[in-house]
This record gives C-alpha cells, structure tokens and sequence, in this order.
C-alpha cells in the first residue's frame, strides 16, 4: 500500500526538490562555464565542496520521499537515523557558510542566486521540514557515531587529495596557506562541532519519545 504523506508535507517536499535539483544542476553548469583547469578536474573539483556534496543528498532524499516513498531508497531515506543525519549535514553547511564564508567574495547575478540556495533557503528548508514532518521518536546516542563517519572521511580526501590537485575547496583547509597543524584544528573543531549538533538532535528525538509515551 502506497504511503500517504500530507498535502503540506508534499508541498514542503516538492519546494525542496525543486530549488535542490535546480540548484546543484545551476552551480555544476556555472563552475564549467567559469572553470581555470580542465573539465574532468573541474567536475572532479565540483564534487569536493561539502555543501554540494550534502545539498546532493538533500536532492536525494526529497525525491524519493516525494515521488517513491516506498521503493528501497524511499525507505532508505525515510530512516530515522538517515533523514537527521542528512539534515545535520546541511544545517551545518548553512551555519558555516553563514558564519565564517559569506562575507569572502561578492557575488551576483545567477550565482548569488545559487548561493543563497544551496546555502540558506534549502538548509532552512530541510531542518524545517525535519521537525516539522520527520519521526526522530527512535533516534539513538549509538547513531552520532556512525554520522561522524562522513565529516572525517570527507575531512581526510579532501586534505590528502589536496596537494596532488593543488586546490581545496574551503580556505579553513588549505593546507598550503595554513600549514597541516592548522588544517587538522580546523578539522577537529568541525568534526566537534557536528558532534555537538548531533547531540542536540537526538536530545530532540528523545524527548519526542517522551511526549509520545
């Protein structure tokens, strides 16, 4: 039997998917067309920016949930512990960025458009619809350290994968201008700091069971 969702839910829901895919497909054609190196390094490079990266999977997760909630990925993503982790992902791509980016280059036109989405409005969006619509009843403190997995991987390519391109995607991690002591901080505090919002977000989930019971 098909699964029902509210006509909110799939308001909110299609909202998503389409600034999501109209976004992600707006910053890949806007980094070829003003790319300095090759193609195949340019969309390699595309790929290493964290907040395509997580904006990616909100794409994912809002499609599925939309338009095939019960197929295999649908159920997938429609997991307590998936849909918060994801969306602990992009909350924090819109923290950092709003703290720490946004003031380092002035752009316009499309691109700020872009921006403002990628970083802003879906970040909102999702953690909106997160509390809004998501069950997080059965969230576990076991779950944080299976989503710091991601941070630290991703953390890990992109410092060693750095010197043999000669390019990192945030200044936070160049290595280059910062030295590795630096970097590895850097990583640190991040990698904390998604801790902490994990934290917070099971917190949540727990009282959520609380006022269930």
């Amino acid at each position: 039997m098909e699964k029902q969702i509210s006509t909110s839910e799939k308001l909110f829901l299609s909202i998503i998917v389409v600034f999501g895919w109209f976004a992600l497909i707006a910053q890949f054609y806007l980094i070829i067309l003003n790319r300095t190196s090759s193609v195949p390094e340019t969309i390699a490079r595309y790929f290493t920016f964290f907040t395509i990266i997580s904006n990616l999977f909100v794409a994912l997760c809002s499609t599925y949930l939309l338009l095939s909630p019960t197929s295999r990925r649908g159920l997938y993503f429609s997991r307590q512990s998936v849909i918060t982790a994801i969306t602990i992902y992009i909350l924090v791509v819109g923290i950092v960025y709003n703290t720490v980016l946004r003031n380092l280059v002035e752009l316009e036109g499309l691109q700020r458009i872009v921006d403002e989405l990628l970083h802003a409005v879906i970040p909102t969006l999702f953690v909106l619809y997160w509390f809004m619509f998501a069950a997080k009843n059965e969230l576990q403190w076991k779950n944080i350290l299976m989503w710091l997995i991601y941070p630290l991987v991703y953390f890990i390519v992109i410092i060693v994968r750095g010197p043999f391109a000669g390019y990192y995607p945030y200044p936070f991690v160049n290595v280059t201008t910062l030295g590795y002591p630096t970097v590895l901080m850097n990583s640190a505090l991040l990698t904390l700091a998604f801790g902490v919002i994990s934290l917070l977000f099971v917190g949540i989930g727990k009282m959520t069971a609380k006022k269930t019971a």
